[in-house]
């Protein structure tokens, strides 16, 4: 028997959602069906990026309860409109794990994550956004029996399951660290009581020509989650992009709300910088874990061949480093992980879920 299955499938596919959606009911009944479209397909040992491909993912969890979520945000709505939210989720002893799949159009995922964070503060949240639309209406997500165009769909966990997450944002720190000393919202007024933009120019002409090339495509800025460590190395940091400058005021814009007295240092994403990264955060892991018995992938749809060079890089490297088990997962338009505790949505962002026995 059935208990979990995932499919996901490319927008080749997503006016046949209906039909898969019926083929995996009849042939497997899962206990809960849940799936996406997505910008590629991650199967096996292959990322399918731009060709039709469908994959399908279905284990067994005994002891396990699963919750399916449905959540969605009506055009005009003030705020997220939940339906159907169980009674009592996030009240157990044990704190569900979350996998959640979005429609980007239609679906407020920071707000999203804000609710869980309130509804079931502790819980960790791992996902997607669904991807191969273009507008509204135009992705496909699947809960059961049931396909919509919008919204969310997913799942929580909790019983005899461990679910670890690996959430890899692909950069690397440059420069030092600063506190920030003067913001507004996301835009950054003074760092160590410096300008911010000579702050970042500063950090320019000390580079060698080859980053300068990689920071004018691909400069971020990375918060420190902990401010309690006493040195801050990857992992330690929520990345964000850096969306602007404004060379009267010397300030800075990132993609995301920044408050004075918090630490910042600027980050550099390549495809060294994204391969080193996934690869030393899986060693970790193998370090003090065992193999998993299976995984869902997450990849951000600016990775693939365009970012490495090459197909098939991320799930290479998780077989490499975790072993020959079930992986599905998909090219998404966002990617939903924690860090540092807190769950956030990411881009540029491999996210990982590893699915094993509890620890006796």
């Amino acid at each position: 028997m059935v208990d979990l299955a995932f499919l996901f499938f490319s927008s080749h596919y997503a006016k046949e959602a209906e039909a898969l959606c019926a083929a995996v009911r009849r042939e497997l009944a899962p206990r809960l069906l849940v799936g996406c479209t997505g910008e590629g397909v991650i199967a096996g040992g292959e990322e399918i990026e731009t060709q039709a491909a469908a994959t399908l993912w279905a284990a067994r969890m005994p002891d396990v309860t699963l919750t399916p979520l449905r959540l969605s945000s009506p055009q005009g709505a003030d705020g997220l409109t939940i339906h159907g939210w169980p009674e009592g989720l996030g009240a157990e002893r044990q704190k569900p794990v979350f996998i959640l799949l979005a429609d980007p159009f239609s679906t407020p995922v920071d707000e999203v994550l804000s609710v869980l964070a309130d509804r079931c503060p502790g819980s960790a949240a791992i996902g997607g956004l669904a991807g191969g639309g273009h507008d509204f209406g135009e992705n496909r997500l699947i809960l059961n029996d049931e396909v919509y165009d919008g919204g969310l769909v997913g799942v929580a966990l909790s019983g005899r399951i461990a679910v670890r997450m690996v959430v890899s944002q692909g950069c690397r720190p440059i420069g030092e660290p600063y506190v920030v000393t003067k913001a507004e919202q996301n835009v950054i007024h003074e760092l160590g009581g410096v300008p911010a933009l000579e702050r970042l120019q500063a950090l320019f002409e000390s580079l060698g020509s080859d980053e300068r090339r990689i920071a004018q495509r691909a400069l971020h800025l990375g918060i420190v989650i902990d401010e309690h460590r006493d040195r801050f190395e990857r992992g330690d940091f929520l990345v964000r992009n850096l969306i602007g400058a404004d060379r009267g005021s010397g300030s800075v814009a990132i993609g995301d709300q920044v408050q004075e007295g918090q630490t910042v240092q600027f980050h550099l994403r390549d495809a060294q910088s994204a391969s080193e990264d996934l690869n030393l955060l899986l060693a970790a892991d193998r370090s003090i874990h065992r193999a998993p018995l299976g995984a869902l992938l997450f990849s951000c749809c600016g990775r693939g061949r365009g970012l490495f060079g090459r197909p098939h890089h991320d799930i290479t490297t998780v077989r490499e480093r975790e072993g020959d088990v079930p992986i599905a997962g998909f090219f998404a338009q966002g990617e939903i992980g924690p860090v540092g505790g807190s769950n956030f949505l990411h881009g540029y962002t491999a996210s990982l879920a590893l699915f094993s026995e509890p620890n006796p």
